[in-house]
């Protein structure tokens, strides 16, 4: 099948069924690839697993090479919440693709994301009917609280992971999301990093990987 997003596809070794997938979602300007190196460490640790790292379905204003999910070159939060809808609808016609593809089924898929991805795994991964098995997110924020509140469906288990030094998008919104999640009876973990800033440093895969180790129910190797 092909996918409505342009994708960077890292498959279990020949042998191996997939019995699970995580989709990584990449940051503003950034591509599927950028965010496929999240999987060179974490898929020797899930072999039944399938990484799917799509590109944003906009090129981004301010590097021709890369991607969006939504545009920023408006400070106008009602602009900024309608383009990341758009996304959305995006993102869940190629959820669709990729369960249909691999014969998967939401509890079977975590949605992760640095940055905007974060953003739209929150937002796509809340908003969906069926909850998935989990949402793990880096240095990101919810868009939108009280748009997110109004359209809220599932408590998926999520994970949170931000630098208290990211200096693109503060910490604070960490809290935040946390606050917010709890409120929405969402069952939500949080890692703020020491001197950490926009990026994601080896202690976040690391308690990332071990989180979805758990939702996946797969013992550490």
């Amino acid at each position: 099948m092909k996918f409505c997003l342009d994708s960077v596809i890292i498959r279990p070794e020949k042998g191996f069924e997939i019995k699970n997938a995580i989709i990584l979602l990449h940051g503003y300007g950034g591509d599927g690839k950028d965010i496929s190196m999240l999987s060179l460490n974490w898929k020797r640790h899930m072999p039944n697993t399938v990484f799917i790292c799509p590109n944003g379905h906009e090129p981004c204003p301010i590097n021709p090479t890369g991607y969006q999910w939504f545009d920023l070159t408006k400070e106008d939060s009602v602009y900024i919440l309608k383009q990341s809808i758009k996304a959305e609808d995006v993102l869940k016609k190629f959820i669709v693709q990729v369960k249909q593809e691999f014969k998967l089924s939401n509890n079977q898929i975590c949605l992760s994301g640095f940055s905007q991805g974060c953003m739209m795994s929150l937002n796509v991964g809340l908003t969906s009917e069926e909850k998935f098995s989990c949402i793990v997110g880096f240095s990101g924020k919810i868009i939108d609280q009280n748009d997110l509140k109004n359209r809220i469906k599932n408590n998926t288990q999520t994970l949170l992971i931000h630098g208290d030094a990211d200096q693109i998008v503060s910490s604070t919104h960490l809290l935040e999301a946390k606050d917010f999640l709890i409120r929405n009876n969402v069952s939500i973990n949080t890692l703020l990093i020491k001197n950490c800033d926009h990026h994601i440093p080896i202690e976040a895969s690391s308690t990332a990987l071990n989180f979805i180790l758990k939702q996946f129910n797969i013992s550490c190797y």
